[in-house]
């Protein structure tokens, strides 16, 4: 396996620096691509680092606190609070998103049952329209 094959498609990482410089930053070709390295690299490093934290937690699943402590072994103390915070901002958003699909259940007025019925006639429909 090489190591591109191990490593984050390089235009998801340009979107990424894309979207977080301003408009009036530009780069050099060579300056751009040194940037994309080094953001892979220190991915790649948080993440080997992370996965060692789980296992010797003797977990499968690399979570976020394995991720901050990963953070803080690596020397970057600084940047533990504002991961956290983002950590915290994402939990709050998955909430919010949850009450949002558990309000548009109970304003169906239907039951579980009832709209597992409703998504089946809509599939057997949507079947019977494509054997047409």
């Amino acid at each position: 396996m090489s190591e591109e094959d191990l490593s984050l498609p390089r235009a998801t990482v340009q979107k990424i620096l894309t979207e977080i410089l301003p408009n009036d930053v530009s780069f050099t070709k060579e300056a751009r691509e040194a940037l994309i390295d080094c953001c892979i690299s220190f991915i790649m490093i948080v993440a080997t680092e992370s996965n060692d934290i789980a296992e010797n937690d003797l977990k499968k699943t690399i979570s976020t606190d394995h991720i901050v402590q990963a953070v803080e072994n690596l020397g970057y103390k600084n940047y533990v609070s504002i991961l956290e915070e983002f950590v915290k901002s994402c939990r709050d958003n998955a909430k919010i998103k949850e009450k949002r699909k558990e309000s548009k259940f109970v304003k169906s007025g239907l039951t579980e049952e009832e709209l597992l019925a409703k998504q089946q006639e809509l599939f057997k429909a949507s079947r019977d329209r494509l054997n047409k």
